[in-house]
């Protein structure tokens, strides 16, 4: 009981530390949902993990529909977690989340498929994802990371590193500019689908050539189909 009491006071100091909006620690217990949501998860977290399944998913639930947070009670999560505005935040089972972690209005730890194991990112200590935003798959935010708001995530991000756009890139890294002169650094897996199928397009007219026995040159591609391959090299 005092662990408890403990940890609910570090999760109101919280708040009062990271929102400005936060005028009193009465306010803070009474009407925060982000953080009755964590309450909750803590409770379900200990029946899940006693084997309490079908209880702790169902309790997740009832959080759910009272806070606007879906919190699997099979999350990992560590302590001092900030769900600021946190309708619509959804974190996934095997999601792993470290300390002094801040998620806005609508983040999304989620997955990319149906495959087994380990399938939500994990999020190291004292990273902020910004609103709208979606950490998807099995990978890493690094520590001191930052998320910017409706950005996707699709590969690990290093440690110190700041992310925005869809597919999210970095930025900044160790406090300095990083400048994207290619854009091939800006990986977009349509785009990267699309060079595949160009290539092996490209590939299969010269073997045809080959095959035929044609000493003369290949014919040109359409303007139209030139332009596209021409904008699929550009962007990827």
């Amino acid at each position: 009981m005092p662990r408890i009491a403990g940890l609910i006071r570090e999760d109101v100091s919280t708040v009062l530390e990271r929102d400005p909006a936060a005028k009193s620690r009465l306010e803070v217990f009474l009407c925060y949902s982000g953080l009755h949501a964590v309450w909750f998860y803590r409770i379900n977290h200990w029946l899940w993990d006693r084997g309490f399944l079908l209880l702790a998913r169902w309790l997740s639930q009832v959080a759910r529909f009272l806070t606007g947070i879906e919190i699997h009670p099979g999350a990992t999560i560590g302590r001092r977690l900030f769900i600021d505005h946190g309708l619509g935040v959804v974190i996934g089972e095997t999601a792993i989340v470290g300390d002094d972690v801040t998620l806005y209005q609508g983040v999304t730890l989620g997955g990319t498929g149906k495959e087994h194991g380990k399938r939500h990112p994990t999020i190291e200590d004292n990273v902020v994802i910004g609103g709208g935003a979606k950490v998807l798959g099995n990978i890493t935010v690094g520590r001191n990371s930052r998320i910017g708001a409706g950005s996707v995530v699709l590969r690990n991000v290093p440690e110190h590193s700041t992310v925005v756009g869809v597919p999210g890139h970095i930025i900044f890294r160790n406090g300095e500019r990083v400048v994207i002169t290619d854009p091939k650094q800006i990986n977009d897996p349509l785009s990267e689908a699309l060079a595949a199928v160009a290539t092996e397009v490209s590939r299969l007219r010269e073997r045809v050539q080959r095959l035929e026995g044609s000493e003369a040159a290949a014919e040109p591609l359409s303007a139209s189909l030139q332009r596209i391959m021409e904008d699929i090299d550009y962007q990827i």
